[in-house]
């Protein structure tokens, strides 16, 4: 039976990886996994995570299962912290889940949204992150895309965004990356975030808000500003929360997905919904990821250490862009990237060809994807002019 399957290709991020430590240059460069990286390249436990680890294995004293919500604090921290100030937190209309990473809060949401109707159709961003569409379609649901990214700009084309928008009606969904868009860093600016809200209403469409990034942008406040207001002005909506890369935890898989609901009633409704989605599909969520975040959002001393490193790393990431961008206007290139300083967190399209990319793996060793989608996180001090060189030659 089992030999009737053929062997797959390797997944084109992860195979960058393999590549990559194979890769014997010593000059060699890794822009290809999103992962944060120091200035050595190491891609460190957060202070406050590794106090919180410390300070959770002086008290555990069980490894039984935890509730099927998930880690009490963590729900109820990562709900204020994505939610704070909003009325359905206040009036207690959201419910949650703690899931396996963003992605586990991701494919949750799709199977309760499999449950509503036969003919949802949920949209996504061209482009948007690379798993988005396997993991969402394998839940059974239809999926298209609508107009994002203006190559020609290097921006968000909202104008085209919105023409789609005006099309979509009740039986749509539409996904939307809360902040530091990924691949393109490209971000929605908050009076795009006004219009949606007034499309959703207008239209029907629900929207569901994928927020991976919050404090990489501008700031742990200023990066949900857009989705607050969203929650503000709509009834019902979906967000699936990652603390891989704002806690660095990604290999504990911890995520949550919450669920902004018209009425108490129904946040009770829907609590049993997503509770019994994640019964069927992993039973009981990992704990451990859970209870650091817990630890480090509701102790004051970890809180504020993690929001002062949290920043460091976003403002790191901002100095990497604009040294990008110095080195590649110091080597002569006869091409405006200056949009590499407008964008948002860890990600950037260079604009350059699938044959280009090729070439700057070849000759240089700088890993990339395939679209040219770069981790600004992943150069440092030493490598931005060796980049930007190669880029120079690829031109």
């Amino acid at each position: 039976m089992l030999d009737q399957l053929q062997a797959l290709p390797a997944d084109p991020l992860l195979g960058l990886i393999t590549a990559y430590n194979e890769d014997t240059n010593p000059d060699k460069v890794d822009l290809g996994v999103g992962v944060y990286r120091d200035e050595s390249g190491h891609t460190p436990i957060m202070k406050a995570i590794h106090l919180a680890a410390e300070k959770h294995l002086q008290s555990e004293d069980s490894k039984t299962y935890i509730a099927p919500v998930g880690v009490p604090g963590f729900v109820s921290g990562i709900k204020s912290l994505v939610m704070d100030g909003t009325s359905a937190l206040k009036d207690n209309r959201i419910a949650a889940v703690q899931a396996p990473g963003g992605c586990g809060a991701l494919r949750v949401g799709a199977e309760l949204l499999n449950r509503l109707k036969d003919d949802i159709t949920l949209w996504v961003s061209d482009p948007t992150w690379a798993n988005h569409i396997p993991l969402i379609s394998s839940a059974g649901i239809k999926i298209k895309t609508y107009p994002y990214f203006d190559p020609a700009t290097n921006a968000v084309n909202y104008d085209a965004m919105d023409k789609q928008l005006a099309e979509l009606g009740s039986n749509d969904i539409v996904l939307l990356h809360g902040c530091c868009h990924n691949p393109t860093g490209a971000d929605l600016s908050f009076e795009n975030w006004q219009s949606i809200a007034q499309r959703a209403n207008k239209q029907g469409f629900v929207p569901f808000v994928d927020i991976a990034y919050q404090g990489l942008g501008d700031g742990i406040e200023e990066d949900v500003k857009g989705v607050r207001y969203l929650s503000e002005n709509v009834d019902e909506m979906l967000i699936a929360s990652s603390c891989s890369k704002s806690f660095g935890l990604y290999r504990e898989r911890t995520g949550c997905l919450m669920i902004q609901n018209k009425t108490v009633e129904n946040a009770r409704a829907i609590q049993t919904q997503i509770q019994d989605i994640a019964r069927a599909i992993y039973s009981m969520s990992p704990a451990y990821g859970g209870y650091l975040v817990d630890l480090v959002l509701n102790t004051p001393d970890l809180r504020q250490m993690w929001e002062t490193e949290l920043a460091e790393m976003a403002t790191r990431v901002k100095s990497l862009r604009e040294g990008l961008v110095s080195h590649i206007q110091a080597a002569g290139i006869d091409r405006d990237f200056s949009f590499i300083t407008q964008q948002k967190g860890m990600f950037s399209f260079l604009g350059i060809s699938k044959d280009q990319v090729d070439q700057m793996r070849k000759d240089f060793s700088i890993y990339m994807a395939g679209s040219s989608r770069i981790n600004v996180a992943g150069l440092n001090t030493n490598t931005l002019e060796y980049v930007a060189n190669a880029l120079k030659s690829v031109l």
